[in-house]
């Protein structure tokens, strides 16, 4: 099959062996690279020394990426009284309990973040077998289970994203937009890395962070420099 035009681009600008690159420069070249019209998204791909089975070898948390994600974040809060109304004064799209409860088994589940205080746990139990699956369960660990639900409703709002390693010890992200300027977008990958390192599990043996790579959503794979990335 003939390579296509961009294939060939690719190609030429890569190489066939791959280099590593510094973080500024995978950036850089990942824009000059692109040649859709949409505004693609920018991806930060992790490969850490961990294996999840091991409950003590998890990495999860949440960090807030300083420049934003470049998305609507649409937030859902279970909460009554004094509560809901600080959630809806905070921004959040939609506040309910009972109410909130029968929605979402009804199937409208078009949230990227659900937070609930305390009291509301009972009831949003329920609805595990719809939100956990979806990874929309309130945490107390992530700060989705909360009695600050208008702190936790602007975190969501202003770019805070959660992380989880999947079962090949491998972290997914996205950060940002390739129409953010490279410093915003270096600032979003140093919080993320920063977050993740932070969050090295006790049980962790050997080389932590493997491998690193960006990309945008459809460019190519950049790998990093990982020896030269503070922390590391």
């Amino acid at each position: 099959m003939a390579q296509s035009k961009k294939a060939k681009m690719l190609g030429d600008k890569l190489g066939e062996n791959q280099k590593l690159y510094g973080v500024a420069d995978a950036i850089q070249l990942l824009k000059d690279l692109k040649t859709t019209k949409f505004d693609e998204g920018f991806e930060i791909a992790l490969n850490l020394g961990v294996d999840p089975r091991h409950a003590d070898q998890m990495v999860r948390g949440m960090v807030v990426l300083p420049s934003g994600t470049g998305k609507d974040v649409k937030v859902a809060v279970f909460a009554r009284g004094e509560n809901a109304e600080k959630a809806l004064a905070a921004g959040a799209d939609k506040v309910g309990a009972e109410d909130l409860l029968e929605d979402m088994q009804a199937g409208n589940l078009d949230y990227g973040r659900v937070i609930a205080t305390p009291d509301m746990m009972g009831v949003v139990g329920r609805l595990g077998k719809v939100l956990g699956p979806k990874g929309l369960m309130p945490n107390p660990k992530l700060g989705t289970v909360t009695p600050n639900v208008a702190e936790a409703v602007k975190a969501a709002k202003g770019g805070q994203i959660e992380f989880r390693v999947e079962k090949a010890g491998i972290i997914h992200g996205g950060i940002g937009k390739l129409s953010f300027s490279n410093d915003q977008l270096k600032a979003n990958f140093d919080a993320f890395l920063d977050a993740i390192v932070k969050a090295k599990p006790a049980g962790a043996k050997g080389k932590y962070l493997q491998k690193v790579s960006v990309s945008s959503s459809m460019g190519p794979g950049l790998k990093i420099d990982v020896a030269a990335i503070q922390g590391a």
